[in-house]
């Protein structure tokens, strides 16, 4: 079993009506655009898979207004995977464009950290501005999850497979967990939410959804010390990310692969 893997982020959302207001709490900048992507990733190596997020369906999209360009199901089905068949997504928080369409993958085993699990079902939810990023079906669908047997929870830090790990970040949601991966190039770091923009982790500023400033800035640094360089660490939102990585063909975008060089420096 090899321990070397391949990660593509797959694009199905955009938001380009947003300022850098909403991208960041203290800037000097606050009106100008500020584009945000959405991705799903998906990690191989030989004949294994594990999805990384599932992305927001057509009915999430339609309840917020905030469009899908393909479903993450249309993805995958387009890049080779049934939805269906997939075994294992690791969940990186149960924000609504991480971990909604569950639905989709009726059999894959689910890991996230406990402390996610708990904050999405607890007390903290009672609180309008912390409920926002959730979505009450998804988290149910946990819920139906784990009483079927499908959901493995971490407690800080996990080995998934050989060469693919979780660890416990926190910062945006409380149990905000990042994706260290063995690749040809190194160990790359998903960094999901931890690290929306690469201007956050650079600059160290704050993106304004944030359950713990002192955990997102901490997470920062633990981006830098689990990823081989600042070159392996992938934001979980910048439009950068396609400018920065080969598509997966040359007339295409959407499709990029991670697990290769960057086509430029940061």
């Amino acid at each position: 079993m090899s321990d070397i893997w391949d990660i593509y982020a797959l694009k199905y959302a955009e938001r380009n009506s947003r300022t850098r207001a909403d991208s960041f709490l203290f800037d000097d900048d606050h009106a100008s655009p500020h584009d945000m992507d959405y991705f799903i990733w998906v990690l191989r190596s030989g004949d294994q898979t594990i999805l990384v997020d599932t992305g927001y369906d057509i009915d999430e999209a339609a309840a917020r207004n905030r469009p899908v360009l393909q479903s993450p199901a249309q993805m995958l089905r387009g890049f080779g995977l049934d939805p269906a068949g997939v075994e294992t997504i690791i969940l990186t928080h149960l924000h609504y464009d991480h971990a909604g369409s569950l639905k989709e993958f009726p059999t894959a085993n689910l890991h996230v950290q406990a402390r996610e699990m708990a904050f999405a079902t607890g007390p903290c939810m009672c609180h309008d501005v912390l409920r926002m990023p959730f979505t009450g079906d998804h988290v149910c669908d946990m819920v139906r999850a784990l009483y079927a047997g499908r959901v493995s929870f971490a407690e800080g830090s996990a080995e998934i497979a050989p060469g693919v790990e979780t660890h416990l970040i926190g910062g945006h949601s409380s149990g905000l967990q990042v994706v260290r991966v063995r690749t040809r190039r190194g160990w790359v770091v998903l960094a999901s939410d931890s690290s929306h923009y690469y201007e956050n982790f650079l600059k160290g500023k704050l993106f304004p959804i944030v359950v713990d400033s002192a955990d997102m800035l901490a997470g920062f640094d633990r981006l830098r010390d689990l990823a081989d360089s600042e070159a392996h660490i992938i934001p979980g939102h910048d439009p950068l990310v396609r400018r920065l990585y080969p598509g997966l063909s040359a007339d295409r975008d959407d499709i990029v692969v991670l697990s290769a060089d960057p086509l430029t420096g940061l």
